[in-house]
């Protein structure tokens, strides 16, 4: 590739990655806006939880379509109509009908913000193929890292933006300032992203979704119980328990959350300068270990939230822990994913990752409202210990020895 060339790859990604930021900001946003609408007009835990379900369903059918589509249109034709369906999703949420339409009617809202979400995302995680050089996979490790960690860093940002534009303009108004920020991102890629990003295959079918690759497919399932492990007490179980039982504010709980994802991105960003001496590039032995280290964490929440222990000071202290531990698992699986996928049909075998990965989120969203209504958050914490475990075991199936990495398609 010549230097012109790659200095356009280089410039597109940067403003894929714009783009993706501005999405990512308003998808955390969204998140806590309806979390904390409907829980305070008296939603119970288990029917707020029921309204992120589509979001997660309907993200596995777009990683499993959209990864397809990416490969015979270009990843900007994803990127563009996840942006496109993001304000689609904003428009639904200000314009929510009367009472007894309007769970299933945010459910339905929930289900476009999650199809642009994830279009938004393996756009850019797979334009990282496209941009850094085959034969350096710690260039690739980097990059990702990078991209990973500012991705979960400013979904915190969002969380804080929504507990912000709640107490302070209410929620159809925060709906408005989110769509204009990304109608900015649309009208950016439109006028400056130049190409279709990738080499668009008229021929690709849509039965390739189904990787053949035996370390794609345990990274995968892998993937499926990892981050079941930690959407089963974070996405309702936690925030409801720190609003209704330790009496915080929606303020503080926005906060504390969007620090702690802050905290989180941070981490994932730093990932291989924290991984380094552990022997360079990971493998999956290394997503194994942190993953059997990290189930030791909900557990010892669990035992000491049963001991009556000072629930603030176990749950912060957990959660900086959990969160670091995560982060570095999270950023290994991040890579791996890139460095096993097969060149020529990167955005299908991302795409089919990612689909395992909104299995996940599905399943750990449905028990965390259930498991709460049921235990409380202490049986969100044990089924979170149990689902990581179950990771670690799957990862030490992976090759335990750096793979060739495959050439991508320019």
């Amino acid at each position: 590739m010549n230097a012109a060339a790659r200095a356009g790859d280089l410039r597109n990604y940067a403003l894929v990655t714009a783009a993706y930021w501005a999405d990512t900001i308003t998808d955390g946003a969204i998140r806590v806006l309806v979390l904390f609408y409907f829980y305070q007009l008296g939603y119970s835990p288990l029917e707020v939880a029921s309204l992120f379900l589509f979001y997660e369903a309907f993200g596995i059918l777009t990683n499993l379509f959209g990864g397809w589509i990416a490969a015979r249109f270009g990843l900007k034709s994803t990127l563009l109509a996840g942006l496109t369906l993001q304000i689609g999703a904003l428009l639904m949420l200000a314009l929510a009908p009367s009472p007894w339409l309007v769970v299933p009617y945010v459910m339905a809202s929930q289900a476009v913000s999650g199809i642009a979400k994830d279009l938004t995302k393996m756009s850019s995680k797979s334009a990282v193929k496209l941009v850094v050089p085959e034969d350096a996979p710690d260039a690739l490790f980097r990059w990702v890292a990078i991209l990973t960690g500012s991705k979960n860093a400013l979904k915190g940002v969002g969380f804080f933006l929504g507990g912000l534009l709640l107490t302070v303009v209410g929620f159809q108004p925060a709906l408005g300032i989110l769509g204009v920020l990304v109608g900015a991102a649309l009208l950016l890629v439109l006028v400056a992203v130049h190409g279709q990003l990738g080499r668009p295959d008229a021929k690709a079918r849509f039965s390739h979704m189904f990787s053949n690759n035996r370390a794609v497919n345990l990274l995968a399932a892998a993937r499926v119980f990892l981050f079941a492990s930690r959407d089963v007490w974070f996405v309702v179980g936690l925030p409801v328990y720190l609003r209704s039982v330790l009496n915080w504010s929606f303020w503080e709980v926005g906060g504390f959350m969007a620090i702690w994802v802050i905290g989180y991105g941070v981490v994932q960003a730093f990932a291989p300068q924290l991984l380094r001496r552990t022997g360079g590039q990971p493998t999956g032995f290394t997503a194994a270990w942190l993953a059997f280290f990290l189930a030791i964490l909900p557990a010892g929440i669990a035992i000491a939230l049963a001991a009556n222990a000072d629930a603030t000071t176990v749950l912060v202290i957990g959660l900086i822990v959990f969160g670091f531990v995560f982060a570095l698992n999270s950023a290994v699986h991040s890579f791996l994913i890139l460095h096993y996928a097969d060149g020529n049909k990167v955005a299908m075998n991302v795409g089919f990752y990612y689909m395992a990965n909104a299995g996940g989120r599905l399943a750990g969203t449905i028990l965390s409202g259930l498991l709460y209504q049921w235990q409380g958050l202490e049986a969100c914490l044990w089924a979170s210990a149990l689902m990581v475990l179950a990771a670690g075991a799957i990862s030490l199936l992976l090759p335990r020895t750096p793979v060739a990495v495959a050439s991508p398609a320019r």
